[in-house]
């Protein structure tokens, strides 16, 4: 079936009730239009667009009010076509600067910092993970010795991101046998994948047959999988709650019971962020149903890549479909530029 192209009236009809609406949170009437826009149409002609563009499928006529309301449709078409080229502010584009260039040089606390950004900025939930190991490319191991029996295992990626294990050992161990080990698994691993060590690790140490350091690979053996691998989704951080909470579509009870578990139970959210990023798609915008998790069906996602060297983290928010997309795509963009830059100076 062929998709019907909208006339230029129909749109800018649709464009000014997703504006209002927007705005007001309220179903938007013909004569509200006629006043507000000077379109050289009367309510009466106005009201008969909005008759059409509901019975195409782009507005929904809530049963208790005469104004309309954009459905998925509706917003997508906006979304694709309609809306104003998202532009940030200059001023706000300073705001975001200093406040990054402020932040502490952890990886994990700029991370954190980003988010509450991002949400106090388009006044939504905010969400950002961690950039993602799986294609991580090892630099170096390092082991420090905690006790007689405990080590510190620290890997360094060529993104120059760092993470940290630490590891129980069933023997004591010294000095010496761990600088003979961090050695020897950095002549073989260095330079590798973290999916390429998980599935050839054992392949790689076979020959190393010293019965003085054979506790201390046996660890390693048996922590392969611990050590090398993604650790992007115990690292999302969502922020924002307050904000998203003082939105009006939660002043009734069931919407805000319903937020307020997504909030809690993040997996929904992540697996909303991996579907984008399993699609490769750099900007992904998502509303209502289209994220086909039925509990998502009133939400919209606008998403976007960083970048840390070779590795790849998400970042954007999720909100009530009834907002301002040009803004919020803006600074999603924005602000996912800025991170990769700030966590690029860092390496």
């Amino acid at each position: 079936m062929t998709e019907y192209q909208l006339k230029e009236r129909e749109k800018a009809i649709l464009r000014f009730i997703i504006h209002q609406f927007i705005l007001t949170a309220n179903p938007v009437g013909s004569r509200n239009i006629s006043k507000k826009y000077n379109i050289g149409l009367s309510p009466a002609s106005i009201r008969n667009i909005m008759a059409d563009l509901e019975e195409l499928g782009y507005l929904n006529h809530p049963h208790t009010s005469a104004g309309r309301v954009p459905t998925d449709k509706g917003y997508r078409v906006y979304v694709d076509s309609l809306m104003d080229p998202p532009k940030l502010e200059t001023g706000v584009k300073a705001i975001v600067d200093v406040n990054l260039g402020q932040a502490s040089t952890e990886t994990e606390d700029l991370l954190r910092i980003t988010s509450t950004i991002l949400s106090n900025l388009t006044n939504q939930l905010a969400v950002v993970t961690y950039p993602k190991f799986e294609q991580a490319i090892l630099e170096k191991i390092q082991i420090v010795r905690l006790s007689s029996t405990r080590i510190l295992v620290v890997v360094t990626v060529q993104s120059g991101l760092i993470r940290t294990i630490t590891l129980e050992i069933d023997a004591e161990v010294n000095e010496n046998h761990i600088a003979i080990v961090q050695q020897f698994l950095n002549e073989r691993l260095s330079g590798l994948r973290f999916s390429e060590i998980r599935s050839t690790f054992n392949d790689r140490i076979k020959d190393f047959n010293s019965d003085t350091v054979r506790p201390i690979i046996r660890v390693f053996v048996d922590s392969v999988d611990r050590i090398f691998t993604d650790i992007s989704s115990d690292k999302t951080i969502i922020s924002g709650a307050k904000n998203i909470l003082a939105q009006p579509e939660f002043e009734d009870h069931d919407q805000l019971q319903s937020v307020i578990e997504l909030i809690e139970n993040k997996d929904v959210i992540i697996h909303i962020l991996d579907k984008n990023k399993n699609e490769d798609i750099d900007l992904s915008i998502s509303i209502g149903k289209e994220n086909q998790d039925e509990k998502l069906s009133d939400y919209s996602f606008i998403t976007k890549e960083y970048n840390v060297g070779d590795l790849k983290g998400t970042l954007g928010i999720m909100g009530p479909k009834r907002m301002d997309y040009s803004k919020i795509i803006a600074a999603v963009v924005y602000i996912a530029e800025q991170l990769s830059r700030e966590l690029t100076k860092q390496r």
